[in-house]
């Protein structure tokens, strides 16, 4: 498994995945350039499944699609949310990743440097 979601995580996505057609949306996660240290998360929901540049898996019961070329960057990754008094958000936890922003969406990996951008 690629991805592991925990309890907290998916229940809020289940709750988001209200808001969209449950039976056919997945959760889509991935990385794209930029951000103060080179990659950002992508975390988004998605439709369409491209067989040749996808990798779908499951976890806790959330069905997920990961592009195959992100796949060494995110590789054991978790995802967990969080709620504190000043409201809630999803928190990534990367073992691959070798830096890391102060905002926590934007790091570093060993396999791919990015394209790092000012704060």
């Amino acid at each position: 498994m690629i991805l592991n979601i925990t309890d907290d995580a998916r229940l809020q996505i289940k709750e988001m995945m209200k808001e969209e057609d449950a039976d056919r949306v997945r959760l889509r996660f991935g990385v794209k350039g930029g951000g103060c240290s080179g990659l950002s998360y992508s975390l988004g929901f998605d439709y369409d499944v491209n067989e040749e540049l996808d990798h779908t898996e499951t976890s806790n019961g959330i069905p997920i699609i990961i592009q195959k070329f992100d796949i060494d960057v995110i590789e054991g990754t978790k995802i967990d949310y969080k709620q504190n008094m000043m409201g809630g958000g999803f928190t990534i936890d990367n073992p691959n990743a070798i830096v890391s922003c102060g905002c926590g969406s934007s790091f570093k990996a060993k396999a791919r440097e990015g394209t790092p951008e000012n704060c």
